[in-house]
């Protein structure tokens, strides 16, 4: 593959309850154990940090989608629900589940639209095959 972007960030400390910057400084946060994984909460995590970069690149796809089929898009979203657990060996594996709200239009159309941004998107095509993504289409 023949990069056209890199993105580079650091984590240190404490893994999970340490630091992450990213090199142009525009992330710099400490990370916190979520309080379900016997943690103090309050702060980022990991997961969240996947499941907001997967919704905005899921939606960036969606709309490069729409406009590739030449499909007006308005008032888009999409939500990201991130989950970990163990994979029964001794570790821990994730599962995705993507909320694709577009209104205005039927919902063939939509959920076909979320099928092809499923396709092209990078963090989609990163997982395939590697654990369970759910796509499911909403109008609201």
């Amino acid at each position: 593959m023949e990069a056209i972007y890199t993105a580079e960030a650091l984590a240190t400390g404490a893994g999970r309850a340490g630091h992450v910057t990213t090199k142009d400084g525009l992330l710099d946060v400490d990370l916190q154990i979520p309080k379900e994984m016997g943690g103090p909460g309050g702060g980022l995590n990991p997961e969240e940090l996947f499941a907001a970069g997967y919704a905005a690149c899921f939606h960036s796809a969606l709309q490069a989608v729409a406009r590739a089929q030449k499909v007006k898009l308005e008032d888009t979203s999409v939500g990201s629900r991130v989950q970990i657990g163990s994979n029964g060996d001794g570790g821990y594996q994730l599962a995705v589940q993507l909320e694709v709200v577009i209104p205005h239009l039927a919902h063939d159309d939509a959920q076909a639209l979320a099928d092809a941004a499923h396709l092209v998107c990078p963090y989609s095509n990163a997982t395939r095959g590697n654990i369970e993504v759910t796509v499911t289409v909403s109008e609201d």
